[in-house]
């Protein structure tokens, strides 16, 4: 079977090949900061959190805990900008402000809820591995 070189195919846009190609690998490599803020720890929670529906910003902040309101406002900003968190601001006193997935934001986050459920999943084998492999 010739390789996708040889035939003059492309390659599928895969994360493997993108990383073998070195896009991820530059420094000056956009997709790095769309990927730090997706996999950050408040990043993966917020959009996991998200897929069940539109969500206040105090009602996100109850379901995600120990994230800071600096820290969760900060990784609200960067999903929206990012174009994966729609933000929705309604005139009235108080202020009452919402926050949705837009499609693109579904796509992603749906991604990510399968590598927290995976690791949930796998809990039980981090934690002994990690146990086994601790220095007393």
């Amino acid at each position: 079977m010739p390789d996708s070189e040889s035939s003059g195919a492309t390659p599928p846009a895969t994360l493997a090949n993108r990383l073998h190609s070195g896009e991820l690998f530059a420094p000056d490599c956009p997709s790095r900061i769309v990927l730090q803020h997706v996999s950050s720890r408040w990043g993966v929670l917020v959009l996991v959190a998200l897929l069940a529906g539109t969500h206040r910003f105090s009602d996100l902040r109850r379901k995600i805990g120990g994230v800071s309101e600096k820290m969760l406002a900060q990784t609200l900003q960067f999903l929206e900008l990012d174009g994966f968190v729609l933000r929705k601001s309604y005139p009235v006193v108080p202020p009452h402000v919402e926050y949705s997935l837009t499609p693109m934001g579904t796509e992603v986050a749906r991604h990510v809820e399968g590598l927290a459920d995976w690791i949930e999943d796998n809990l039980p084998r981090i934690l002994d591995e990690q146990r086994s492999r601790q220095v007393s």
